[in-house]
């Protein structure tokens, strides 16, 4: 390691008293590690990204507790490397367990468990239902297994929180046997982000609950979900996290012929279409620019007519589906929007609720304009049907939270 690195081992011992017994969130995808060293009373952490895994341009960037930035090549390295390293730079923290986000947990997992060999084995076989990220979440739990046989690990699933959705919004309208043989089902996904910020929203709301939300995660990936009195009850992705919202490159929703249809007229494969939807399509497919919303609504306001057509379509899609979602709450207490573009673009946020237009939802213009870069709060006019807020979304909070919990630590 650099010498500057042992440097900021030897400014910060005096700090590790401030991290009390501290838990390592690990979120690993197909090439990127995000990870947070998280206190037991999720005051302070320590967070990092090790990105761009398998090429030369492969790094670990290093926020320590003071807020010092670190930047670590490591050309070429891919996830096991990269763990190795993130594992020494937080070893002198003794941190007391990890927990892993997993993207896919089938039916079997409504809640956040113990590592154990089953458990390992079932994110292993999942990989069918998410073969970027599955095999990365289980290369995660190796190295750690590795390294410290003996620490305590919990696996907390992004399907989990929506195990609570009745059949009449999991099952899908084919043959039984596929349903009762293969698991083919609605799963839902990004569950820790809409179990975040639906409880923190319950909490800071003045309303009397039970409460009704409609939460919108809107960024790269985007999913909306209808959760009451804690539970998601409906939600927009489904068997994989390619159905529901327009997306920044992934179509959401399409016609289920279109495989078979481009497979005749342009004699494209499975494999093609499927990653056309999921790289190629969303913001970007229609912009031809980008799948970056601030790129679109830069060359939007100098004209540019695709990217304005890629923001209505995307802000038209979003509120068609917080409008159907609304169907799935028995009390509706409001909208909260989060994620890179939910917590950010107020424009965005205004133009999803005027699809809403007969919802009698009123906007306080100056609230919304003022909620972006991490702030928090509602935005609703006095008279309006329902509450609006803004909740920026802190998945390794909930994950930090979930693994103690499953270990008995609260």
């Amino acid at each position: 390691m650099s010498a500057s690195l042992t440097t900021t081992f030897d400014d910060k011992n005096s700090e590790t008293s401030t991290l009390t017994s501290p838990t390592l969130v690990l979120n690993c995808g197909s090439s990127s590690i995000k990870y947070a060293l998280i206190s037991d009373d999720n005051s302070t952490r320590i967070t990092g990204l090790a990105e761009n895994l398998g090429l030369d341009t492969a790094r670990i960037k290093h926020t320590t507790l003071k807020g010092e930035k670190l930047e670590i090549s490591i050309p070429g390295g891919r996830h096991k490397l990269a763990l190795q390293k993130i594992l020494e730079l937080l070893e002198q923290y003794h941190f007391i367990a990890v927990g892993h986000r997993v993207v896919h947990g089938g039916r079997e997992y409504s809640k956040a468990v113990r590592v154990d060999e089953h458990a390992l084995e079932e994110v292993k076989r999942l990989k069918i239902l998410a073969p970027l990220h599955n095999p990365a979440n289980a290369l995660g739990i190796e190295a750690v297994q590795a390294i410290y046989p003996d620490m305590p690990q919990v696996v907390v699933f992004d399907t989990a929180f929506h195990q609570t959705m009745p059949p009449v919004a999991f099952r899908y309208a084919l043959p039984k046997y596929l349903y009762e043989e293969h698991k083919i089902r609605r799963y839902g996904f990004h569950g820790t982000s809409h179990a975040y910020v639906s409880e923190r929203t319950s909490q800071i709301t003045e309303a009397k609950g039970p409460h009704g939300w409609l939460t919108a995660h809107l960024g790269n990936g985007c999913s909306a979900a209808a959760v009451y009195d804690g539970k998601s009850l409906d939600t927009s992705m489904g068997l994989t996290p390619l159905e529901g919202l327009m997306m920044g490159t992934r179509s959401g929703d399409v016609d289920p012929s279109l495989h078979m249809h481009l497979k005749r007229q342009l004699g494209m494969s499975l494999e093609e279409t499927d990653k056309m939807l999921n790289n190629d399509s969303g913001l970007l497919g229609i912009s031809g620019l980008s799948n970056d919303l601030r790129t679109i609504e830069q060359a939007a306001s100098e004209g540019h007519e695709d990217a304005k057509l890629a923001i209505e379509m995307f802000c038209y899609r979003a509120g068609k589906y917080l409008g159907s979602l609304s169907c799935a709450l028995p009390e509706f207490t409001g909208i909260v929007f989060t994620g890179g573009i939910g917590e950010n673009s107020d424009i965005t946020r205004t133009k999803i609720l005027g699809v809403m237009r007969h919802f009698g939802i009123k906007i306080d213009a100056d609230k919304n304009a003022s909620l972006v870069r991490g702030k928090e709060g509602s935005f609703h006019a006095d008279d309006s049907s329902i509450e609006l807020w803004v909740v920026p979304t802190d998945e390794e909070c909930r994950i930090a939270q979930e693994t103690r919990q499953a270990l008995n630590l609260i």
